[in-house]
């Protein structure tokens, strides 16, 4: 479900000069920048050029990744709350881990409430947000092997006649390994889509061709923020083609319909709640994994109010699982402004937003949010380009010959996860697996 783009509520495009915060899909921790004492800037010059700082990317501590995932699966289940509420039919797909990092280099250039609401909100108190962010981006970088790709850019677009503080870029390079591509938002707004368009599309294997619909960006546009990561990964033991079979799913809308759902038994980490069961699904490495959810009848609505994506991890037992699960593919567009005022950043949509660490030459605002995000997931393996605790219990485990069955015919929530840190690439429902 696409939702209409808009501004924030009471203003207009012309109120301010603003720039747009663009999210992309899958894969946080914040925590406040203090004030840097170089107030040096940096002229951006002609569009169709590139700026970057002199200052090459820092090694990060990988301690520091594990704070950081923390951050980025907590801001992920707050969004992902919120938008499961008011989509409750729905097919759902975000990626904190994206969202998080595309909110985190815009914070860089935050001040004042704008910056401590930010902070907040990405759940980053405490957290030195960009070492954090760097060290979560390394670490998810190292999982690439054969069979896994695993890919993570960060980009910016600024006016080409606007100048940029020195500090703000040496932070992009330093802490996300970006420069600043420079375009003319104000005479050719098309050009910037499509350049913007262009380097997305690349870097998810054109899984996203066009995160930036026509007409959003226009003469007022001054700053385009973008993260992308794109996921290919094979399970650790491919489900047998020749015993798929189509099988009854009954859809969030109280459908029931026959897709076609693979099926296996295996050794499997498993776990229950009340009123839940959980099965992680290795990939290649054992080092990312599906970890799936499955609400009993009637329980998916309160279980998405209250699951903690912990409540299962922490009880994952190795347990003989007769799994039967639908293949799904499945993809998600956001706007995302009302949802992230909500949960605690409004100033940086409005016109009281202080990001005069980007630059002093006029008052810029973030004027849209935007995020998609796609899966499919099949018998090979999983293409992306994301008040009372449920209390989980590994239980006692069943005779070796006789498995504990988990059969997906019904709604279900999926946390695509890195094991190593803990970080949630992809947060979703399958409402309904034909898409």
């Amino acid at each position: 479900m696409t939702d209409h783009i808009a501004g924030p509520p009471g203003t207009t495009s012309l109120d301010r000069r603003r720039f747009l915060a663009a999210l992309l899909a899958t894969p946080a921790v914040a925590v406040v920048l203090q004030a840097c004492s170089d107030d040096r800037s940096t002229s951006i010059g002609q569009a169709g050029g590139e700026q970057r700082s002199g200052l090459a990317r820092v090694g990060a501590d990988p301690a520091l990744a594990v704070d950081a995932a923390t951050a980025v699966t907590a801001f992920g289940t707050d969004l992902y709350r919120r938008l499961a509420a008011e989509r409750p039919t729905d097919n759902l797909v975000v990626s904190p881990a994206s969202i998080a990092l595309a909110l985190a280099m815009a914070s860089a250039g935050a001040r004042g409430t704008t910056l401590t609401e930010m902070v907040a909100t990405l759940r980053a108190d405490g957290l030195d947000l960009h070492t954090a962010m760097n060290a979560l981006d390394a670490e998810l970088t190292a999982r690439q092997r054969t069979d896994v790709e695993l890919s993570l850019a960060n980009a910016a677009w600024l006016q080409s006649t606007m100048s940029i503080e020195q500090a703000f870029l040496d932070t992009l390079a330093e802490q996300y390994g970006a420069g600043v591509r420079t375009v003319d938002f104000t005479t050719d707004a098309a050009a910037a889509q499509r350049a913007i368009n262009g380097w997305v599309s690349e870097r998810t294997n054109e899984r996203i061709p066009e995160l930036i619909p026509p007409d959003l960006l226009d003469a007022d546009t001054r700053f385009v923020l973008v993260n992308a990561v794109y996921l290919n990964a094979r399970w650790e033991t491919e489900f047998d083609p020749e015993v798929t079979r189509d099988a009854p799913f009954t859809t969030a809308a109280g459908e029931t319909v026959e897709v076609p759902t693979m099926a296996a038994e295996r050794e499997l980490r498993y776990a229950s709640g009340d009123g839940w069961q959980a099965v992680e699904l290795p990939y290649v490495g054992d080092e990312l994994a599906l970890l799936l959810f499955l609400p009993e009848p009637g329980f998916l609505t309160t279980f998405e109010e209250i699951f903690l994506v912990t409540d299962a991890t922490q009880y994952l037992e190795p347990t003989l699982v007769r799994v039967l699960l639908p293949r799904w593919d499945t993809g998600s567009a956001f706007a995302l402004a009302d949802q992230l005022g909500a949960l605690g950043m409004p100033t940086a949509f409005t016109l009281g937003a202080d990001f005069t660490g980007i630059t002093g030459d006029e008052p810029l605002r973030i004027s849209d949010v935007i995020h998609q995000a796609n899966i499919t997931v099949g018998e090979e393996g999983t293409e992306a380009a994301a008040a009372t605790a449920v209390i989980g219990e590994a239980g006692s485990a069943p005779p070796e010959d006789v498995p504990v069955r988990v059969v997906f015919d019904r709604p279900f929530v999926f946390a695509l996860r890195d094991r190593v840190s803990g970080a949630v690439l992809f947060l979703g429902r399958v409402a309904d697996p034909r898409g």
